[in-house]
């Protein structure tokens, strides 16, 4: 039998960073973030041969075990380890062969979110082949304390979230953990419109995420008032932007975009740099309206915003630097995953 997961990956357009412990903790957070056809995906094939393989692109890696129930976090694949070992110390069942193969549509450091999207797909990969008990809050909320808390790995909790439930939500989240999903119901012209006129442009560089987050946490620990009503400011934009996204005014939705990265930059140092900000200026001179970096910062995707019938010339500006427009639409599916059966019919 085979089993086959993907799980979108997502843009943040508001709000991202006040879902990032101690913040979210003490203050709450909001975010507003939307699913797009970007993706991670993972295949978990039953073997005979008596041991676990793993094969992670991402990490350019290809490892083998025997059957034991827990593997080596030791920085290779861990994310699949991780899943695994969870799983193993979670669920009385015994070690079985297998190979798993995970890759993502995107590079790590690229501010969609592709390791937790990526936790979520190999997680929800592991539920369709063990047929266990979880919905999306389980599977998201199971992926947060596997890659924060089993692994130690920095990062919020919006991800996930945004991976298992899929499409537009905005999502609070509340001290203890506790974390409530609002799906929108966005009408299809409005979602046609931002389509229209949004453009996803990869810097050529991903970034180290995982130390911006750690100055961010630090920072609130600390008391670091600066940095702090930045963070609320970024977090009333999620409401803000929930609002102008629901009726469709886009004049608003650039407008809290490019405040947003505003208050964005003074939460932590290294969310932009020189290559950043020559992006911004070129697209911003070609007619773009508001951009924002997508995810922690100082690399990875910038969000940028035109008027669709400047679109085009904005695009055509950033063709002449060293990243490049990757073209995407809007989803509402979130994780899923099934089951083949006939594997004879699979290989032939």
């Amino acid at each position: 039998m085979i089993i086959r997961s993907k799980a979108p990956l997502r843009l943040g357009l508001a709000g991202g960073g006040s879902d990032v412990s101690p913040y979210s903790d003490i203050y709450g957070g909001h975010v507003l973030n939307a699913t797009i056809n970007l993706y991670a995906y993972c295949t978990i094939e039953e073997r005979s041969d008596g041991r676990i393989s793993i094969d992670s692109f991402d990490s350019a890696c290809s490892l083998s075990f025997p059957l034991v129930r827990q593997l080596p976090v030791d920085g290779s694949a861990d994310l699949v380890k991780g899943v695994y070992n969870r799983i193993m110390k979670d669920y009385p069942f015994e070690p079985r062969a297998f190979r798993i193969v995970t890759y993502n549509d995107a590079p790590a450091g690229s501010g969609l979110g592709t390791s937790s999207t990526m936790v979520v797909c190999i997680l929800k990969a592991f539920v369709e082949w063990l047929s266990l008990p979880m919905g999306d809050y389980e599977i998201a909320r199971l992926a947060y304390e596997i890659e924060r808390k089993d692994l130690g790995l920095s990062g919020g909790k919006q991800d996930q979230y945004a991976a298992a439930f899929g499409g537009f939500n905005f999502i609070e989240f509340l001290p203890d953990d506790r974390v409530i999903v609002n799906p929108l119901k966005v009408k299809r012209w409005i979602t046609d419109e931002l389509e229209a006129g949004l453009l996803l442009y990869f810097t050529g560089k991903s970034r180290d995420g995982a130390r911006i987050i750690d100055e961010q946490r630090r920072n609130t620990s600390s008391g670091n008032a600066d940095a702090i009503e930045a963070m609320h400011q970024i977090k009333r934009s999620a409401v803000d932007m929930k609002a102008a996204i629901l009726k469709g005014d886009m004049h608003a939705f650039a407008d809290i975009l490019g405040k947003s990265w505003e208050h964005k930059k003074k939460m932590a140092e290294g969310i932009s740099n020189p290559s950043i900000q020559h992006a911004f200026d070129v697209a911003m001179a070609a007619g773009a309206k508001a951009g924002k970096v997508s995810g922690a910062g100082g690399g990875g995707f910038i969000i940028f915003y035109a008027d669709p019938a400047d679109k085009k010339r904005v695009e055509e500006a950033l063709k002449t630097l060293d990243g490049f427009v990757l073209p995407f639409l809007f989803t509402d599916g979130g994780a899923h995953g099934w089951k083949i059966y006939d594997t004879d019919t699979v290989n032939k």
